[in-house]
């Protein structure tokens, strides 16, 4: 951080204080990751203008651009970690975060994901997954279940979804936790230490989408689908000593015994 270039009472002078809508439909979890991005940097003490954040298209792609006062890269569809990687490299003293959907990082961008955690770059990756395409009219995504509805699969998904935080840790040796916008809190807690990680990080984020996803699949309300997160995940801890079924585990997965419950 320079000197002098962080105002004594919060790192968040240069959150845009003008009071205007979110790009987000009602009951969009995108809005609660938002927050919590700008809490965790508050939470390490960085200033905005030491950052920037890439993003590309899709629902998460807006969370950064127009929201945050600080420098943006909104990029192609797919493309954020390849446009981070090259600005990294430019500029490696600024802290590079790419924010960007499930669509986005895992389909359209699947091998730049797969060769920035391969080769250990020092970015943060942010990717808020809905399980479908939000923004583009609700199509089938790598991460959308097995069985689930969308305009591209209306008698159900046939395909097994990826598990990202799999693939990632697979892939390379970065840091690679989950959690989801229900548990705000830990959820701050998580994206302070990916950020303050050396080398690469991933952190996936579930979050909500009533509009595309919930509304076909029988949670059609913000609260059905915050309820779902609520009873479907469990965390890593718990999950090392009971049954876990069908929940998703969400925590940090950062030695042996809590990575092979991914594998």
């Amino acid at each position: 951080m320079r000197e002098g270039s962080r105002p004594p009472h919060s790192t968040l002078k240069g959150l845009r204080a003008e009071a205007f809508p979110t790009p987000f439909c009602a009951g969009c979890g995108h809005g609660i990751l938002m927050g919590a991005i700008l809490r965790a940097i508050d939470k390490i003490g960085w200033h905005l203008d030491e950052m920037l954040f890439v993003s590309g298209i899709g629902c998460a792609g807006w969370i950064p651009s127009p929201h945050f006062a600080a420098d943006t890269l909104h990029t192609t569809h797919g493309r954020p970690i390849a446009f981070a990687t090259g600005a990294k490299l430019f500029r490696p003293e600024l802290k590079v975060v790419v924010i960007g959907g499930d669509g986005d990082i895992a389909s359209i961008g699947g091998n730049h994901l797969i060769h920035a955690a391969r080769r250990n770059i020092d970015l943060t990756v942010i990717c808020a997954n809905n399980r479908i395409y939000g923004m583009t009219g609700g199509q089938v995504t790598p991460t959308t279940p097995q069985g689930a509805f969308t305009v591209t699969t209306p008698q159900g998904n046939p395909e097994p979804p990826f598990d990202l935080c799999r693939l990632v840790l697979g892939a390379g040796p970065p840091y690679g936790p989950r959690h989801t916008v229900y548990h705000v809190k830990a959820l701050i807690n998580i994206l302070t230490r990916a950020l303050e990680h050396q080398g690469f990080a991933f952190i996936e984020v579930l979050s909500p989408c009533p509009t595309q996803y919930g509304r076909r699949n029988e949670q059609p309300t913000p609260w059905a689908m915050m309820q779902w997160l609520k009873e479907n995940t469990i965390i890593v801890k718990r999950a090392l000593s009971e049954d876990i079924g069908d929940k998703i585990i969400i925590g940090e997965f950062n030695d042996a015994e809590s990575q092979a419950l991914l594998f």
